[in-house]
């Protein structure tokens, strides 16, 4: 397993808030480290090959923009498990998915324009084979969290 740097960890707490809006935000990010705008690129590189970041990019308030979030939790048979994740996965508005403890052992958020094509995927991710059950859990509030792991 690879361990992280003291770089890493700066590089990492830059990632998690800390990215302006310039044309190139590397430089920027190396700048703040003292290091060259390649050198961050690869370190990225390297740790989204181990593990560590997921994504990189942009969060949106979707409300404003006229798309209608809920949270979906499904009931899938455990052999069907990864079949479905992929299947779920595929759709754009598919922000999260997490597979879970518990009878409802697969969890994804959804975003969509609007309730006829929120209804749609729904049709389609719920008559998969796999899938038993399923709570449709639309948000009627939003709290926001601004989770931001300083490493040290």
């Amino acid at each position: 397993m690879y361990k992280l740097t003291d770089f890493d960890k700066e590089l990492l707490n830059i990632l998690q808030g800390n990215i302006p809006l310039v044309s190139r935000p590397f430089a920027y990010m190396a700048e703040k480290l003292g290091c060259g705008e390649n050198e961050v690129i690869e370190e990225i590189n390297l740790l989204k090959r181990e593990g560590y970041v997921r994504r990189i990019g942009s969060f949106f308030n979707s409300d404003k923009l006229g798309y209608r979030g809920t949270l979906v939790a499904l009931k899938v048979k455990r052999e069907l498990m990864e079949e479905t994740a992929l299947f779920v996965n595929k759709y754009p508005g598919i922000t999260h998915n997490y597979e879970r403890e518990g009878e409802y052992n697969l969890w994804f958020t959804l975003l969509t324009p609007d309730d006829e094509v929120r209804q749609k995927i729904m049709d389609e991710i719920t008559s998969l084979p796999g899938v038993e059950k399923y709570m449709d859990l639309s948000a009627r509030r939003k709290y926001k969290i601004n989770v931001q792991f300083m490493l040290k």
